[in-house]
């Protein structure tokens, strides 16, 4: 996986999919402020890196996940990702809202997933976890069996590390932060400085920043 690890992050690097100003950092939806800004659905436009991503996913899933029956994708950004995957793997598909649709059957996991079916969960992201592991609970909740979750980039907190394992769901990700900052300082996209404030970002990113 390390060559995985490598590959994706000089990819995310190349086409400005990561972006890295720990001197103007970026706001994120939840109001986190953060040297680092990650849009893995970038990837999408892109052919040979769109190649290298679902074939690692395949790899993974069948190293790991042998026995799976369907592929789910998180709404929004691992809608595509799920369904490359699905295809590519021959599997049914299904995604998952980030909650019930207020209308019609107000499905939250939406397609024909059966009782007893063993999922793969499809993720692009995995920051905090809330929404990865939400989805997991909705599939549960169908009555379908979690086998596990791949996702292309984990930012590494602790706290999602440890609300995975406390759901016990099994997590693998194509690349991490520690591999993109690496790749980062050797390809000269940020400076070797700028590694003590991504690092420390990383320890408490929700009070990081504050007065910004």
């Amino acid at each position: 996986m390390e060559n995985v690890e490598k590959t994706i992050a000089k990819q995310l690097l190349d086409i400005s999919a990561v972006k890295l100003n720990p001197e103007h950092p970026f706001t994120w939806a939840s109001g986190w402020k953060s040297p680092i800004y990650c849009d893995n659905r970038k990837m999408l436009t892109y052919t040979a890196e769109r190649k290298v991503v679902v074939e690692a996913f395949v790899e993974v899933i069948k190293r790991h996940f042998k026995d799976v029956d369907v592929i789910a994708g998180v709404a929004t950004g691992a809608i595509a990702w799920g369904v490359l995957v699905a295809e590519a793997m021959n599997k049914p598909f299904v995604y998952v809202r980030p909650k019930p649709k207020d209308h019609g059957t107000q499905s939250q996991v939406e397609g024909d997933l059966k009782p007893n079916q063993r999922v793969v969960v499809v993720e692009d992201l995995i920051s905090t976890g809330t929404s990865a592991l939400s989805a997991a609970s909705a599939i549960h909740h169908s009555n379908a069996i979690i086998l596990g979750m791949v996702a292309i980039f984990s930012y590494n907190f602790i706290s999602a590390r440890r609300a995975f394992e406390y759901a016990d769901i099994e997590l693998h990700t194509l690349c991490n932060y520690d591999s993109l900052l690496e790749e980062a300082v050797s390809e000269n996209y940020i400076k070797a400085a700028d590694l003590d404030v991504l690092k420390e970002w990383r320890i408490n990113p929700s009070t990081w920043g504050e007065g910004l």
